[in-house]
């Protein structure tokens, strides 16, 4: 199985979209008449994850497979260059 991280687009891109898609399902509810609750403020969460969510995944299935992931010699050559033992 391979996990790959997600990409620092993935990371801006879905947070910015949490915040939009929160602001305006929450609007949404306000012109729907829903009382404020505790089962509105999860629906609120739920939905504006589902939708950050799949923004993230479109963004890094748009930018395609990702480059070669770190090893660790890397990570001792990078320890090393720096002065670390």
């Amino acid at each position: 199985m391979n996990l790959e991280l997600p990409s620092m687009l993935n990371l801006i891109i879905s947070t910015l979209v949490f915040f939009v898609a929160a602001w305006y399902i929450k609007r949404y509810l306000d012109e729907q008449g829903i009382d404020k609750g505790l089962a509105r403020s999860v629906l609120i969460f739920s939905l504006a994850s589902l939708v950050s969510w799949g923004a993230g995944a479109a963004v890094d299935w748009a930018q395609g497979p990702q480059a070669a992931t770190q090893s660790s010699a890397d990570v001792s050559q990078l320890l090393k260059a720096v002065g670390q033992p």
